[in-house]
């Protein structure tokens, strides 16, 4: 009888169109810098095949249902034609994550990785093997996705992205011997395995903490408790002050921060003043790139 019920129960989850995959991923290839011959159909192909390997890849073995799809989008501008299938250019990569209770989402992931480089040869499918390097577009594709899906963990429960940190760190393992670039720490300190590696270190726990802290018990309660909400988002705030003691400007501080700087400013204008004074005095402290912009903070008063 129990296996009966395993059966049904099977078939239940495999004919039901409320399951789903885990990213809900946007796609969208610019091309106008290509000139020439090209067949600009391959871009076209390109873009539905990267749609579909995004969306369409089971990534982990979590259950996840339409709705709690997470919100991501991949933007590629191709700007040279190496050959009829060799291409460079850009991918920029962003995902944001539903607010408890509101229609808000927030933005927890914005990048752009001008160290792109692939082939792709017409009318193919896209192949991925987490445990060998088979190309560097699939091995890029499938590191963001699982960098995509490690944030989003981390934001719901404390270090919980690990398990897909670890596996993006692996797509990085596999791709030492890559002829692209921006695999290999010797390339620059700011690149995919720089943001791996610095992500799965102690010293840079509190970032993950903080991402936590800030999206859990900052704006997923907002919607019922403004102010505390508020209080929590600029006490999790000072889990980054050791961060930028030990590793001031890091890349991932600069993640964090693209992402998230305008919404800070949106989130303490509407405080009280001696908050806004604490955000601005916290913010300046451990992002001063972008101490213009927290001016706007307290620019009311």
């Amino acid at each position: 009888m129990k296996k009966l019920c395993s059966i049904i129960i099977a078939l239940l989850f495999a004919g039901s169109n409320s399951f789903a995959q885990e990213l809900n991923c946007q796609v969208k290839i610019n091309y106008t810098q290509i000139q020439g011959t090209t067949n600009k159909q391959i871009f076209d192909q390109l873009e539905k095949a990267i749609f579909e390997f995004m969306n369409n890849k089971k990534w982990t073995k979590e259950i996840y249902t339409t709705p709690e799809r997470i919100d991501c989008s991949v933007f590629i501008n191709v700007k040279e034609a190496l050959s009829t299938e060799d291409f460079s250019g850009s991918i920029q990569v962003e995902s944001r994550r539903p607010v408890f209770k509101s229609s808000y989402y927030t933005p927890v992931f914005n990048y752009e990785d001008d160290n792109f480089q692939f082939k792709f040869q017409q009318f193919s499918a896209l192949e991925f093997n987490e445990t060998t390097f088979q190309n560097n577009l699939t091995s890029v594709l499938a590191y963001y996705a699982y960098v995509v899906l490690a944030i989003d963990g981390d934001s719901y429960a404390p270090l919980g992205g690990t398990e897909y940190w670890q596996k993006a760190q692996l797509i990085v393992n596999n791709a030492q011997t890559a002829a692209e670039k921006g695999w290999r720490s010797n390339e620059s300190n700011k690149n995919r395995y720089w943001l791996i590696e610095n992500t799965l270190q102690p010293v840079f726990k509190g970032i993950r903490n903080c991402n936590y802290e800030y999206c859990r018990n900052g704006l997923d309660i907002m919607n019922e408790k403004v102010e505390e909400g508020r209080a929590n988002v600029l006490k999790s705030l000072d889990l980054l002050k050791p961060v930028y003691s030990a590793r001031p400007a890091s890349f991932n501080m600069q993640l964090f921060f693209n992402a998230k700087a305008d919404e800070l400013v949106n989130i303490f204008k509407g405080g009280l003043p001696e908050e806004q004074n604490k955000a601005l005095e916290t913010l300046m402290l451990v992002d001063p790139a972008n101490t213009n912009k927290y001016m706007k903070i307290t620019a009311g008063k």
